[in-house]
């Protein structure tokens, strides 16, 4: 198996660029919660070890590499909010959060290394796509790590508010215990209308009481 290695970053340091931000989003698929984005400038004297896709990592691995890379990286963190998905479209939204991510980096990036095969339209730098970047990249594959354990702890702050849904072990994707929380106690203010189960809750519930 493959890992993510630096060379994605020299090539780009080769051409000239020294501010070099991996940059990944989480959260496209939950039916509830903001999409998250995260830019990573490594430090290339200061990588942590083990650096990986999210996915491919424990929970516990994530957030020792979360603590790692915050404390040798610049981390910039941003989102999109559940009513700006709802405005625009999912893929829009999770390209508003990368944008937001890499302005606010405390060192200006220079060039960006995208997660996927999109450029963010409103990317003000230039930048490259990697298709599978954060099982490739070791800057993307950082973003990937500390966007997700950020949005998972808020989905879990979400969960005591709101119970019933198993947001604190689902993230807001659509498990049979989310599922059955929304036909038990129905959709609340963090759930993403423009998502095809959530409109049709509501579509019914409009039928039915019209």
């Amino acid at each position: 198996m493959t890992q993510p290695d630096f060379s994605f970053e020299d090539a780009a340091r080769a051409k000239g660029f020294a501010a070099i931000a991996g940059v990944d989003e989480v959260g496209r698929g939950p039916l509830a919660g903001p999409v998250c984005a995260a830019a990573v400038i490594l430090d290339p004297a200061n990588i942590p070890a083990g650096l990986n896709d999210s996915k491919k990592l424990t929970a516990k691995r994530r957030d020792a590499l979360y603590d790692e890379i915050m404390a040798c990286a610049d981390v910039s963190l941003a989102e999109a909010t559940v009513a700006e998905i709802d405005q625009h479209n999912i893929l829009r939204a999770s390209h508003i959060a990368m944008v937001r991510a890499i302005a606010g980096l405390s060192r200006p990036a220079d060039f960006a290394l995208i997660d996927g095969n999109m450029t963010p339209r409103d990317l003000a730098i230039p930048s490259e796509t990697i298709i599978k970047g954060d099982a490739r990249s070791l800057s993307i594959s950082a973003a990937s790590i500390v966007a997700k354990v950020w949005r998972d702890r808020h989905m879990v702050d979400l969960a005591q508010q709101y119970p019933h849904y198993g947001w604190d072990k689902n993230a807001g994707y659509p498990t049979a215990q989310h599922k059955l929380g929304l036909e038990q106690f129905g959709v609340t203010p963090h759930h993403r209308r423009s998502f095809k189960p959530i409109h049709n809750i509501l579509y019914q519930d409009k039928n039915v009481s019209g």
